[in-house]
């Protein structure tokens, strides 16, 4: 089933065998595409994965995988220089390289369609108005486009009405927001940011001001890192905003800037939920085999999105669970799973038999760059 047909589905309808019959068949499809069109591609698959050959006794845990590391350090396309149509940036700490992914104009349609189709099922077909939890010039870069922006610029084509909170300074604009409120009193609101920025310029000032958002929707998603510090979970989160704002609906989003568009949304009952073109894997750290429903491991994305770049099959540096397949209180169906964290460097390198998502990145580069083969 090619993309046009997953897309006129409802997003979350798919699961069971179906789902991974049609997933198997588009993804090997797109493996063959990439490494035809790809040269470093080919070179990785030759590498990581030599006795990968699609066929009819393929399945979802046979699907080659990139270690997502690898594209900090090597920018893979699999279209003509003269087709490109942006570049994304990945976020990243002070003294990391990264991400760099390339969209032709194809691949980043199908990104927003997609995005456009699982927002929907949360938001409703209409434009609600919209408050964004940071700056106004946060998205406005249109060079090198970054996860920020990506993130501020893909949401902002569901709402209508922009009010951004912050100012440059990153100072809570009171006035405003008490204007955008009157505005849209008695009115469903639509609240977007990353997780810390709601958590720190959202609920923080304004926990005790007596503000109420009930009839608001937050989605939110990255940024938990900062929040570990304070020990605050996604439980705790969302209680504390219907405690202190007293909004009921808060989502969380699981997505990468190396997959846009194939993002996996929070429920109401708290888990996470995988749309009909994309889905998760979870991978025994240690052996690399797909792990049992229940255990921890990396998780492995996948989504039949990306036709500009390799980015269909990516072994993350995040540690998931997976709470098998369910269908949620909005009646969605898929694999429900959580995200426990990201994995410890430390864990990575003492893995032996294969390499590790930080190991590999480096692996990958002196292969491309050498031309040797890399130990397995």
């Amino acid at each position: 089933m090619k993309f046009e047909e997953f897309i006129k589905l409802e997003p979350f309808s798919l699961s069971g065998q179906e789902k991974v019959r049609l997933l198997t068949d588009e993804l090997c499809r797109l493996t063959e595409w990439h490494r035809l069109r790809c040269q470093s591609y080919q070179k990785l698959l030759s590498i990581f994965h030599p006795d990968f050959h699609p066929g009819t006794d393929s399945d979802l845990g046979s699907i080659p995988w990139l270690p997502v590391g690898v594209f900090k350090r090597k920018l893979l396309s699999s279209v003509p220089e003269d087709e490109i149509f942006k570049t994304l940036i990945s976020s990243g700490t002070t003294g990391q390289q990264p991400s760099k992914i390339i969209l032709d104009r194809h691949t980043a349609g199908r990104q927003t369609h997609a995005l456009a189709h699982i927002m929907k099922s949360v938001l409703g077909p209409q434009r609600l108005a919209m408050l964004l939890v940071d700056t106004a010039s946060a998205s406005t870069n249109k060079e090198q486009i970054s996860a920020r922006t990506t993130g501020l610029l893909g949401m902002m084509n569901f709402g209508r009405d922009h009010f951004f909170l912050l100012d440059d300074q990153f100072q809570l604009n009171r006035e405003g927001l008490t204007v955008f409120l009157q505005s849209h009193q008695s009115q469903r609101i639509f609240i977007f940011g990353f997780t810390f920025m709601i958590w720190q310029y959202l609920y923080k000032p304004l926990s005790a001001s007596g503000i109420d958002l009930s009839g608001a929707t937050v989605i939110h998603g990255g940024g938990w890192k900062k929040l570990e510090n304070e020990q605050v979970s996604d439980a705790e989160f969302r209680a504390r905003l219907e405690q202190a704002l007293k909004i009921k609906d808060v989502r969380n989003f699981y997505g990468m800037v190396e997959q846009v568009g194939s993002i996996f949304m929070q429920s109401s009952d708290g888990y996470l939920y995988t749309p009909n073109f994309a889905e998760v894997l979870i991978r025994d750290p240690k052996t690399w085999k797909v792990a049992p429903v229940g255990e921890e491991g990396v998780i492995q994305v996948l989504s039949i999105l990306p036709l500009s770049y390799p980015g269909h099959s990516l072994l993350t540096e995040d540690l998931g669970i997976e709470f098998g397949e369910g269908q949620s209180p909005e009646g969605w169906n898929g694999k429900r799973f959580k995200i426990l964290g990201r994995v410890p460097k430390a864990e990575l390198r003492g893995c032996s038999d294969v390499l590790a998502a930080s190991a590999a990145s480096a692996a990958v580069a002196s292969a491309i760059h050498n031309g040797g083969p890399t130990p397995r």
